[in-house]
Formats: structure tokens, C-alpha cells, sequence
């Protein structure tokens, strides 16, 4: 993951490799914000060399903790968890 990013954002990456461990999750839905996509493969690359899940990315809009994707009965099914990446939290840490 590339090292300017992690000074920037804490997404909190091992509270999430945490929860997918608990729940025991194999397939886990990712949603960031646009701001974020570009980092999507890396988060993907962190989380998969630390579970034993798959990982799908939703690369259509995201405006809010409602804005939650709609995929369709079987593949809602076979999601274990949806993690999604927020605004708000992911301001940038200034530091002097």
C-alpha cells in the first residue's frame, strides 16, 4: 500500500481484517467514496494477504452511509459483509 496514503487516511484496515475474521466472512463487498477508488486494489491487497475472503469492489456512486448497493437476490445471498469507506472520516491528517 502506498506509504503516503497510509500518513493520509486510517481506514482502520486491521479493525476491518478483525470483523471479516470474526464473522468469518468469504465474500466481502467493498464501497468507497470516489475520492478513494483509485486506492480500492490497494485495500483489496492489504485485506486478502490477511483473511482468507474475496473481496468484490462496487465501482458505482456513493453518497452516504444510505447509499448501499442493490445487487440482485443471489448475489445478496452470497455477500457475508458490506464495509463501506466514508467521507467524513477520511480528511486528510495535516500535520506541520
Amino acid at each position: 500500500m502506498d506509504k503516503d496514503f497510509e500518513k493520509k487516511y486510517d481506514l482502520e484496515l486491521d479493525r476491518i481484517v478483525a470483523e471479516i475474521k470474526k464473522k468469518n466472512a468469504k465474500l466481502v463487498l467493498l464501497q468507497f467514496p470516489d475520492g478513494l477508488k483509485p486506492y480500492a486494489i490497494s485495500v483489496v491487497d492489504y485485506l486478502e494477504n490477511r483473511t482468507n475472503a474475496e473481496f468484490l469492489i462496487w465501482l458505482g456512486s456513493c453518497y452516504g452511509a444510505c447509499d448501499t448497493p442493490i445487487l440482485g437476490k443471489e448475489l445478496d445471498k452470497k455477500i457475508d459483509l458490506v464495509i463501506q469507506f466514508g467521507h467524513s472520516g477520511m480528511m486528510p491528517a495535516f500535520t506541520e
